[in-house]
């Protein structure tokens, strides 16, 4: 087995040229004479001719080995230490992993850069220069709030979506792909479109909330950002220079009991409805598309052929590549060979997971057990892709692979990010902001000092985040307001020592500030089995506070000091306590690496607090689902008043016993320090076509004591119609910044198609009759009209 060692990338660069000196003939395909330069390597080609050229010259065993996802594991030691800088590759290793596996690489690991870099340049430069065709590689990482192998963290999914900020993300986006890009990454495993109505799943932080039309512009946002542009020295042909990945099609989010993986029960209205109008929306023009692992309607996602050739491939017409992990669990198959004609007669790749079913297909084309043509489609799909990407040209790592890692101007957006992320829940008699001039103010909790990352990060990715007490301590250095710590409890415990300490502390302030919430872990500690109580795998059966948390707040309460409840979660947290009781509330989502300090300039008004919630917060888990858009009918005809008040009294109602359904914070719900006055509702037109385009406009003043940013929400709801619609469904929304004393009118375009239905007859159709329309600051909006479709 032949090891090459190195001491550095530039040294291989220079000394390596090609890269088969560095390997015996014994172990390299036979240099060949020059020949004319095909049509699949002229540049200035048209893509779809370039596809066209280069396929039937692949044999068999090429094409398969397109479909499968390798692993820079094969040929670079040790990539799970990232602390190995061994710059070396295990020649037989590589040529094997790129005769069977070539098609994608994985490249997500968490090594130096330069290891890195070198590895991945290595890669390529076999398949270009070693190869008979010199296929590139798409190169493959996480992505789904930031480059992970120490890149810039941003907050997760959930928060970027509490921004309602697309034209942000879109930017936050663009700065994970300039920071991807340079390593040689060129596919990034992100959005998530799975809409967060089931809160007890724990991936919910990994999308953008419950509601499909907000997903549907924040992965649009997200998808134009990572794509922008091309890569440096492509083809002018090319159309992105990144490769997202949309993920998971389609109804992932919605498992029963909250499991992950678990089944999803439904039938095609719900699944046109709610599931897919986000990817129609956002993904089309994404390069990739990840299936989902769950079933629906009885049917395996992975093999679904209704979903994905009818819909996604004939319907929509999307052209680039599908991969999936193939998984046993649904037991629709009783074999390797069987599971390979599943998933490729749905034209998709095979993410490996271990089991590397695709490689059957070789035998089984050649026993006729199934078509080459199949196979023929679905590598199209998979070149396509690579053109679109300008990868026959330059697929390397640039020489400045780490010019664009952390800059500050990527530092500076991250700030804005983080700032805007933050949701103000409740501020009873302006308790919020604090003032400067108080001499002293408690930090409590087991999140205080903290820094929480949601999953999907690397080990170690916390270090360079400012935790909630850093953030205090930072802004306030300059003042003579003193910070008073106390840990109080720890998030995974019933323990209450600490509880003397933060008691204390509170007493000694002149407010306190309590941070709790929910938890998760890098992917290090996460899959390696450390308690977590949200990310990947990691469902809960409560959505309340975990350990001594509550009873915690609830002795801060007790001293009589304001207290200001922090939630720092990956999903809404159900503590009707605390939602009657706290002075004040604010919601941060998992957040970036400045989410310290945005939260401390928050708390003390050095920001004017503008997030809105993107998802619900139900008052316990048996009042779930609490989602804002219900269908008809399905809540009751008043809030419902059971609950069990503070001295044990029972008071009983029939919508629920001891509760209601009412949720506690509503999708869209978030306050300012400011206050917005709306006025002078307009329609563009009171009577529309099918084909019409409405454009409401109101007036938005400022009306309070502050500059201040604003989120203007339109919500419809179709009065009558032939199946039965949601009570009211989000339809565009902007936010705008409105200096004190200041109006500004505010338009939102609503094109009257967003207001079809999935008929009777199974179609979509925009129905004849009258819609309310209804415009404010959350889904409880304030200003009401209608109009009428002809």
């Amino acid at each position: 087995m032949a090891l090459v060692r190195l001491s550095t990338l530039a040294c291989f660069l220079a000394t390596v040229q090609p890269l088969a000196s560095a390997w015996s003939d014994a172990e390299l395909p036979e240099k060949r004479a020059p020949k004319p330069t095909p049509l699949y390597k002229n540049p200035k080609a048209n893509i779809e001719d370039r596809v066209n050229d280069l396929l039937p010259r692949m044999t068999l065993e090429e094409k398969v080995a397109q479909l499968i996802q390798g692993d820079i594991n094969g040929w670079t030691p040790n990539p799970n230490d990232p602390l190995d800088t061994t710059m070396s590759y295990n020649a037989t290793g590589l040529v094997e992993m790129m005769k069977y596996k070539g098609g994608s690489i994985w490249a997500g690991y968490q090594m130096p850069y330069d290891k890195l870099a070198y590895t991945i340049e290595v890669g390529q430069r076999y398949l270009m220069e070693n190869t008979t065709l010199g296929i590139p590689a798409l190169i493959q990482s996480e992505g789904l709030h930031g480059y992970p192998n120490n890149g810039t963290i941003w907050p997760s999914p959930i928060g970027l979506a509490a921004s309602f900020d697309p034209d942000l993300l879109k930017k936050a986006a663009a700065t994970i792909a300039d920071e991807a890009e340079g390593f040689g990454i060129n596919q990034l495993f992100a959005p998530v479109l799975d809409l967060g109505r089931e809160l007890r799943w724990g991936r919910v932080e990994e999308g953008f909330g419950e509601d499909p039309f907000l997903t549907g512009a924040m992965a649009l946002a997200y998808v134009e950002g990572v794509q922008a542009g091309s890569r440096r020295n492509a083809s002018s042909t090319a159309i992105a220079r990144m490769a997202a990945t949309c993920k998971h099609f389609a109804a992932f989010g919605s498992p029963q009991g909250g499991l992950n993986c678990a089944p999803v029960a439904g039938g095609e209205r719900d699944l046109r409805s709610l599931y897919l109008p986000p990817f129609k929306k956002a993904c089309l023009e994404s390069l990739a598309i990840m299936t989902a692992y769950s079933s629906y309607d009885g049917v395996p996602a992975a093999g679904n052929n209704h979903l994905l050739v009818d819909i996604l491939r004939k319907e929509w017409g999307y052209k680039y590549w599908v991969i999936d992990m193939l998984q046993t669990q649904h037991y629709v198959c009783d074999s390797r060979e069987c599971a390979a004609r599943l998933g490729v007669s749905q034209y998709q790749g095979e993410m490996g997971g271990g089991t590397y079913t695709y490689l059957t297909l070789v035998d089984q084309v050649k026993k006729g057990l199934i078509s080459q043509s199949i196979i023929d489609q679905t590598v199209k799909y998979m070149l396509r892709t690579k053109f679109s990407l300008g990868l026959f040209e330059n697929p390397y790592p640039y020489k400045d692979y780490k010019s664009k890692i952390r800059t500050p101007a990527t530092l500076q957006l991250l700030k804005q990010m983080d700032e805007d992320q933050i949701v103000l829940l409740k501020n009873e008699g302006n308790t919020l902001p604090l003032s400067k001039s108080i001499s002293s103010v408690a930090v409590i909790g087991p999140s205080a000092g903290q820094v929480l990352c949601s999953d999907y990060v690397f080990h170690g990715a916390n270090l360079n985040g400012i935790s909630p007490l850093d953030g205090f301590k930072k802004l306030l250095s300059g003042t003579n307001v003193k910070v008073n710590y106390a840990e109080g409890a720890k998030l995974w415990s019933n323990d209450e020592s600490g509880f003397p300490d933060a008691v204390n502390a509170a007493k000694n302030s002149d407010a306190a500030v309590v941070v709790v919430g929910t938890w998760t872990r890098d992917q290090t500690e996460l899959w390696g089995g450390l308690n977590a109580t949200t990310g990947e795998h990691v469902d809960v059966s409560d959505l309340g506070l975990v350990g001594a948390s509550l009873k915690l707040v609830q002795e801060i309460k007790a001293t009589g000091k304001p207290t200001i409840v922090v939630f720092i979660s990956g999903r809404p947290v159900s503590e009707p306590w605390i939602a009657d009781h706290a002075d004040a509330i604010v919601q941060q989502f998992y957040p970036g690496e400045m989410g310290g300090l945005a939260l401390a300039e928050v708390i003390f008004g050095d920001v004017n607090p503008s997030g809105k919630m993107p998802v619900s917060a139900p008052r316990d888990v048996g009042t779930a689902p609490a989602f804002y858009n219900w269908l008809k009918a399905s809540r009751p005809g008043w809030p419902g008043a059971g609950q069990i008040l503070d001295n044990g009294t029972l008071i009983f109602d029939h919508y629920y016993v001891l509760d209601s359904p009412v949720p506690l914070w509503s999708f869209g719900d978030g306050l300012s320090y400011t206050t917005f006055k709306y006025s002078n509702l307009r329609l563009s037109k009171t009577k529309l076509k099918a084909s019409d385009t409405l454009t409401v406009t109101v007036s938005v003043s400022n009306t309070g004591s502050r500059d201040g940013k604003e989120v203007v929400q339109a919500y419809v709801t179709d009065q009558v119609a032939s199946v039965v619609t949601a009570n009211q469904n989000l339809e565009g929304f902007k936010k705008v910044n409105i200096p004190l004393g200041k109006t500004v009118d505010v338009s939102i375009s609503i094109p009257i198609q967003q207001l079809q239905v999935w008929n009777l007859a199974n179609k979509f159709v925009v129905e004849p009759g009258v819609f309310d329309i209804k415009i404010g600051s959350s889904s409880a909006a304030v200003l009401q009209g209608n109009f009428t479709v002809t």
